[in-house]
């Protein structure tokens, strides 16, 4: 049998719970400069408790082909990535603001 999830009431194939969180959560990006001159891009603004940003964290890593971590509910990767993190986080639909 189907189960089904506690949020929405409908079996897990058909649950939209992620694709509604995603929609009204706006990611922010934003690059600063740290030790030694390197430059890190900062994912802020997603909420973790609907979405595992772990595995969004993995995800941007992977695309981004860079190192990275999660500190404090943001994601940080290392060097200059905000144009293609922005185009990763909305073809997975999330809003987007680059700073």
């Amino acid at each position: 049998m189907a189960s089904i999830c506690n949020l929405c009431g409908l079996p897990e194939e058909l649950c939209i719970c992620q694709e509604i969180a995603k929609e009204q959560q706006k990611a922010v990006i934003s690059v600063v400069r740290r030790r030694y001159g390197k430059m890190v891009t900062i994912v802020e603004g997603i909420d973790d408790t609907a979405i595992d940003i772990g595995q969004l964290a993995k995800i941007l890593k992977s695309a981004c082909a860079s190192g990275g971590t999660v500190k404090d509910r943001t994601i940080e990767l290392q060097g200059d990535h905000k144009k293609r993190a922005a185009k990763i986080l909305e073809q997975n639909g999330y809003q987007v603001e680059v700073r």
